[in-house]
C-alpha cells in the first residue's frame, strides 16, 4: 500500500499585519445647549472629538481608537492635523508598532516640517497624542489587557524606553526614572487587588458649571455628596460677587468636610489671581486651578506663595513635558493636573508622571470633556499600581456627561472610578454615536437648522473663492 502523498507546507512565512488606514472623524457634541462645560473663559462649549481609528489587517480584527478633545469649530485644523500624519502610519508593521510603540511616537514628533509647527505643542503636537493614543491602545488590545495593567505589568526599562527624555534630564534622568518604576514594583499586585476591589479616588465638576443657576448648582453639589464623592469643583473668575454667591451656595450644600476646589480656567493676571483667590479663601478652598496663563511658570509661583494654604493646581493647558518640567523645578504647583489628549500620548504622560513622582507633587488629573475621563483613568490607576503607590490627596475629575457613547465607559461607584477589565484605552467610540453626531453630515447634524445654514454659507464662501 502507498503512503499518502505529503502534504506541500509553504515556505514563507505569513504576512506580517500591517496598519492599512488612518481614518478620522469629526464628532461634536451639544453641549453647549445646556451650558454643561461652561466655564468663564468658555461660556459655550461643544464638547467635541477630533477622533481617529487606525485600521489593520490583522486577523485578530483589533483596531485602535484615539482622539484629541476640543469643544467644538476646533476640530476643523485638528482632524486636519490628523489627517496629515496618515503617511508616517499607514503600511508600517502593527506588530513591531505595538511591540515597540516609541518607534511612531518618536518619528511623529520628528518630523522635522511638522515639527516646525510646535516644536512639540498646539494642534500638531495633540494630532500626535491622538495617533499614539490610538497605538497603545491597539497594542493594549492585542496584549488582552486594560493600558492601565499593560503600564502596570511592563518591564520598567521597556517603559523608558518609551519615554523621550530629550530637554528633561536636568530634572529626570533615564537612570532615575527606572529606579522609580522598579521602587514602584514593590508591592504592585497588593495595590492592583486593591485597586480592582476598591477603585480610584473621584471628584466631581458637574454641579460647578458656570452657566448653572444657583438651585441646580446646590441640587448636584448634594447630589454629588449623597453619591460618595468627597470633592467637587465649582468655575470661577467672571464676576466676583457671583463667585462670592456661588461659593456660600455649595459650603452650604456640602457642608464644612467636603472639599471645594475653584477653577479660574486661566482668566486671571497673576495679581488678580491673587486678589480673586484670597476673597474667596473664606469659604475653604482646597485649590484654585488654572489661575492664570498655562505658559506661566513664574507667575503660577508668586500665586502660590500668595494664596497658601490654597493650593495652586494647572497642567490641562500644560503644552509639553518640558512646561511640567518647569513648574514643578520653580516650586509653581501643588497639584500636577494631566490631560491625557492635550501632550504627545501616553509615553509623555509618563514622563510627566514620573517628574512628579520625583518632585513628590500628587496628580490629579483633568477629565472636563468628552472621553477624557475614559482615557486618564488608567494613567492614574498606573500611577497608583506600578509608580506612586498611593491615591492619598490624588483625585481624578469626572464630569457626568457623554459616558454612553463609549463602548467602555467609566463607571463611578461610591465617588470611585471602578478599575476598567476591558483590553484597550477604553477610546472607542460606538458607531451609532459616531453616525449621529460626525459634523455636519450625521442624524443629529443634518437635522439642524443653523448647521444647514452654516454648510450653505460655507458653499457660497467656496463658490466666491
Amino acid at each position: 500500500m502507498r503512503s499518502p502523498a505529503p502534504v506541500e507546507r509553504s515556505s514563507v512565512p505569513p504576512r506580517p499585519a500591517r496598519i492599512t488606514a488612518v481614518d478620522t472623524y469629526d464628532v461634536r457634541f451639544p453641549t453647549s445647549r445646556e451650558l454643561d462645560g461652561s466655564d468663564a473663559m468658555n461660556p459655550d462649549p461643544d464638547y467635541s472629538a477630533a477622533y481617529v481609528v487606525l485600521r489593520t489587517d490583522a486577523a485578530d480584527g483589533h483596531e485602535g481608537h484615539g482622539f484629541a478633545f476640543t469643544i467644538g469649530r476646533g476640530n476643523d485644523v485638528q482632524v486636519a492635523a490628523i489627517r496629515a500624519l496618515g503617511d508616517h502610519v499607514v503600511g508600517r508593521s502593527a506588530d513591531e508598532l505595538c511591540a515597540d510603540p516609541s518607534l511612531l511616537n518618536r518619528d511623529l514628533t520628528g518630523d522635522s516640517q511638522l515639527r516646525w509647527l510646535g516644536p512639540e505643542k498646539g494642534v500638531m503636537h495633540m494630532a500626535v497624542g491622538a495617533v499614539v493614543n490610538a497605538l497603545w491602545d491597539l497594542a493594549a488590545k492585542r496584549a488582552g489587557k486594560p493600558l492601565w495593567r499593560l503600564l502596570a505589568e511592563a518591564d520598567p526599562a521597556w517603559l523608558v524606553r518609551q519615554i523621550d527624555f530629550r530637554h528633561l534630564t536636568d530634572a529626570l534622568t533615564p537612570e532615575e526614572a527606572l529606579a522609580l518604576l522598579r521602587r514602584g514594583r514593590e508591592g504592585a499586585e497588593e495595590r492592583t487587588a486593591l485597586l480592582l476591589e476598591r477603585g480610584y479616588p473621584a471628584y466631581t465638576t458637574s454641579p460647578g458649571w458656570l452657566g448653572y443657576d444657583d438651585d441646580k448648582l446646590t441640587r448636584l453639589a448634594a447630589q454629588a455628596v449623597a453619591d460618595g464623592f468627597r470633592q467637587i469643583k465649582l468655575k470661577v473668575g467672571a464676576d466676583l460677587d457671583d463667585d462670592l454667591r456661588r461659593c456660600r451656595a455649595a459650603r452650604a450644600a456640602v457642608g464644612p468636610d467636603v472639599r471645594i476646589a475653584i477653577d479660574a480656567n486661566q482668566r486671571w493676571d497673576v495679581d488678580e489671581a491673587i486678589r480673586w483667590t484670597r476673597a474667596l479663601a473664606a469659604f475653604d478652598p482646597y485649590w484654585i486651578e488654572e489661575p492664570t496663563s498655562p505658559d506661566d511658570i513664574l507667575g503660577h509661583a508668586a500665586i502660590r506663595r500668595a494664596v497658601a494654604p490654597v493650593k495652586v493646581a494647572t497642567g490641562e493647558h500644560a503644552q509639553n513635558r518640558i512646561v511640567f518640567k518647569q513648574l514643578l523645578q520653580a516650586g509653581s504647583v501643588d497639584i500636577v493636573q494631566i490631560d491625557a489628549a492635550r501632550v504627545g500620548g501616553v509615553p509623555e504622560n509618563l514622563a510627566i508622571l514620573l517628574l512628579a513622582a520625583k518632585y513628590g507633587v500628587p496628580v490629579c488629573p483633568h477629565a472636563g470633556g468628552v472621553g477624557l475621563c475614559e482615557l486618564v483613568q488608567h494613567l492614574s490607576m498606573f500611577d497608583y499600581v506600578a509608580l506612586t503607590g498611593t491615591t492619598e490627596d490624588r483625585v481624578i475629575e469626572y464630569v457626568d456627561h457623554l459616558h454612553d457613547h463609549f463602548l467602555d465607559p467609566v463607571v463611578i461607584r461610591d465617588g470611585h472610578y471602578t478599575a476598567p477589565l476591558a483590553p484597550g484605552f477604553s477610546a472607542a467610540v460606538r458607531p451609532e454615536s459616531l453616525a449621529r453626531y460626525t459634523y455636519p453630515d450625521g442624524d443629529f447634524w443634518a437635522a439642524d437648522p443653523d448647521t444647514q445654514k452654516n454648510k450653505d454659507k460655507d458653499k457660497d464662501k467656496e463658490r466666491a473663492v
